[in-house]
């Protein structure tokens, strides 16, 4: 991994995604491409009255500016950082950047919840990058002093189309030097295997996504909870993960594996950060 990109909005939220990126940066010897985008509209930047010509250039230089002082931090001595301002309104094209650029990661930062029926991501700047993004994206929700990834949860049901997130999930882990826990959530009701029922099934995923070997079988746990959200939780806390991963469907939404919106809620709730691999 020789690059991150950070979409950065000015707030304390992406500056938690910045200092996050700084650690894994120094770390991985990777630099960082901190990525603003101006939301201008096609019409702003294609017209030649002298008004709206420069209506747009003065945003560019006002993010510029902003730059100057956001980008003023101890933290990032020592670091690559490369500043870019673009005039994009769709996030998807975020996605863009980051394959032009040749980027490994992106870490945003995201707001906690507020409210009881308020939802982190939900109609959020971050809910569009993730479900757009073919490559992985770590979500930071709180400060960050001591970044740390050595313990990771990796929670995800073993069916075969995960394969593609469970290889991407591997090679980062791998370079970050973590310790990956695959997970299983079993429930009660209909939704409940027996032992022998997820074994076979673990053992078929691991043989197909791992060429034949089952190194990574000693490393799976299987947690009964009543839903899939708690168990995840609470086997995360248990063993104090560092970080959650979930693999997505991007399309349908941040992650959706069982049934429904289960990986969303996760990653709605979930005070750790939250990792995305897409599907």
């Amino acid at each position: 991994m020789k690059k991150i990109l950070v979409p950065i909005d000015f707030s304390e939220y992406s500056e938690y995604a910045l200092k996050a990126a700084s650690i894994i940066a120094k770390q991985q010897n990777a630099e960082i491409i901190a990525l603003h985008m101006l939301g201008l509209s096609e019409a702003v930047l294609i017209k030649n009255e002298a008004q709206e010509a420069k209506e747009a250039m003065y945003y560019m230089k006002l993010a510029e500016r902003q730059f100057d002082t956001f980008l003023d931090k101890e933290y990032l001595k020592g670091v690559t950082v490369i500043e870019t301002v673009k005039s994009y309104k769709v996030f998807s094209e975020i996605n863009d950047v980051a394959h032009e650029n040749d980027v490994g990661l992106i870490i945003m930062g995201s707001h906690g919840v507020s409210g009881l029926r308020e939802e982190v991501f939900i109609g959020s700047n971050t809910e569009k990058v993730v479900r757009s993004s073919d490559i992985p994206v770590l979500v930071i929700k709180n400060p960050v002093d001591d970044f740390t990834v050595k313990e990771v949860v990796f929670a995800c049901d073993f069916k075969i189309e995960n394969i593609r997130a469970y290889h991407n999930a591997m090679q980062l882990f791998d370079a970050l030097g973590a310790n990956v826990h695959l997970l299983y959530v079993n429930l009660p009701g209909e939704q409940f295997r027996n032992t022998d029922q997820i074994e076979e099934r673990v053992k078929e995923f691991l043989f197909k996504a791992d060429s034949g070997k089952l190194e990574m079988y000693d490393k799976v746990a299987y947690y009964n909870d009543y839903t899939v959200e708690s168990g995840v939780f609470n086997y995360s806390n248990k063993i104090d993960a560092d970080i959650i991963a979930i693999p997505t469907h991007g399309r349908r939404g941040l992650a959706h594996f069982f049934n429904g919106s289960i990986g969303e809620d996760i990653a709605n709730h979930a005070n750790k950060p939250v990792i995305t691999f897409k599907i």
